[in-house]
């Protein structure tokens, strides 16, 4: 084929995962390529806690697989706050600062958890501007469009 080079490059089921996740969803393929290189994989056993509230927040996490509770301790009992299924993320707000996380996050039964941490996001701004452009804009309008629900009253409760 003389015009291959022009074909897009075709993904493999995680890329896939990830460029149907919002956060990646104006990736190109190349470009969803290139940030499933810096993230990092992680499988968590049943019941088996991925960050407690009041730790340093340090990475974002995807579902790739399995189900992650959220929850919180409110007036002194642990308060449900969602589940999230393949495709959700959360922790979004550890990519931005180190604050302590507001809530705990534990899986669910077995779960795989693509991990982007803070210093691989803050790394990829700096080497391709164009994907850190995409990846901040995409971000903030899930912390805005959270914002507008908690304001309205419908709060939308995740993990922060």
């Amino acid at each position: 084929m003389i015009f291959g080079f022009l074909k897009s490059p075709s993904l493999s089921p995680r890329q896939h995962r990830l460029q149907n996740t919002p956060l990646f969803r104006t990736l190109k393929p190349l470009e969803i390529k290139f940030v499933d290189g810096v993230m990092h994989e992680r499988r968590y056993l049943p019941d088996e806690i991925i960050f407690d509230e009041g730790e340093e927040g340090q990475a974002l996490y995807l579902v790739m697989s399995g189900r992650v509770r959220i929850s919180r301790t409110i007036h002194g009992n642990r308060q449900l706050l969602n589940e999230l299924e393949p495709g959700s993320f959360f922790g979004d707000l550890a990519l931005l600062d180190d604050s302590p996380r507001s809530a705990q996050a534990r899986a669910l039964g077995g779960c795989e958890l693509a991990v982007f941490f803070r210093d691989d996001f803050l790394a990829l701004m700096e080497t391709d501007a164009v994907i850190g452009y995409k990846i901040s804009l995409a971000l903030a309008r899930h912390i805005g469009q959270r914002l507008r629900y908690q304001l309205d009253g419908s709060a939308q409760l995740e993990a922060l």
